[in-house]
């Protein structure tokens, strides 16, 4: 995501300097005409905005707060935007671990996968002052379609653990909805077209709903992370004394789909547990 993300800021003008904990996946920013850093620290030290999008809190905490990251090679006035999908905590402690250096901090997670990334869809969730973020719009608006404010340091991660909140109980329904359909006989993708454009029509159902029926599991977002989403959620909501029994059970299904060894596939794997359950070897099915 973060590849597309950048190019298409490469692509509007701007100039950029990036940095991968693996060089070759920065080969084509390169190509397209950014500079290679050899570290968080060095894309700040040349940077006014320094964007960072990593795997993990832990990573979070290594690129920004590391002695190598970015907050320390940060230019008092520059502007620090993690659009990791991450803690809220860990968003206020950079937030003010960056005010006391002089530099802005906002949290700027997304939503919309590899296809809202490529296609410059994404919807931003921002947590920050605002005035720091209404600075950054015109970048946003090159990477996203929705770009909504949501109020201080560590609102966007809240946000987007509303959003994560939402697919991974949607998710089951979209699975066990396919499921049932496949049993009773019908044809799925001619299910899709009725049920796709009605009430229960959704993000997941329309884009991943074809590639389940198709048998292609293939990453737009990884089992092992949409885990870690729900972890951080479960903890806040543990945290705020509320009662989230379906994001439980979401939680625990997935927790399923990675002992079966499929961490590394998209989110929509989830269909191959649940099929599982009952079974079903969905990829043997007949076509």
């Amino acid at each position: 995501m973060g590849s597309s993300m950048c190019g298409h800021l490469i692509a509007a003008g701007y100039e950029a300097t990036v940095f991968n904990r693996s060089a070759d996946k920065a080969k084509s920013l390169v190509e397209k005409g950014a500079k290679l850093a050899t570290s968080p620290c060095g894309v700040a030290e040349s940077s006014d905005v320094i964007f960072t999008i990593v795997g993990y809190p832990r990573d979070v905490r290594e690129v920004t707060l590391g002695d190598q990251g970015t907050l320390a090679g940060a230019r008092s006035g520059s502007i620090l935007v993690d659009m990791t999908t991450s803690e809220p905590a860990l968003a206020v402690k950079i937030a003010e671990a960056a005010r006391a250096r002089g530099v802005h901090s906002v949290d700027a997670p997304v939503s919309g996968g590899d296809i809202g990334a490529r296609e410059a869809r994404l919807s931003i969730m921002i947590g920050g002052e605002k005035e720091v973020v209404e600075a950054l719009r015109p970048l946003f608006e090159v990477m996203g379609k929705t770009i909504v404010h949501q109020g201080p340091a560590g609102a966007g991660q809240h946000t987007k653990m509303a959003n994560q909140i939402l697919i991974a109980t949607n998710m089951i329904g979209v699975c066990e909805a396919l499921l049932y359909g496949y049993k009773a006989g019908l044809d799925l993708e001619v299910v899709l077209q009725s049920v796709g454009s009605g009430a229960a029509g959704s993000w997941s159902l329309n884009n991943l709903g074809p590639r389940m029926i198709a048998g292609n599991f293939e990453p737009g977002f990884f089992v092992e992370h949409f885990l870690k989403d729900m972890g951080i959620a479960l903890a806040e909501s543990r945290r705020m004394n509320l009662s989230l029994p379906g994001l439980a059970l979401a939680e625990q299904l997935y927790r399923a789909v990675a002992a079966q060894g499929y961490s590394r596939k998209g989110t929509h794997a989830l269909m191959l547990a649940l099929a599982s359950l009952s079974n079903l070897d969905w990829n043997a099915r007949k076509k």
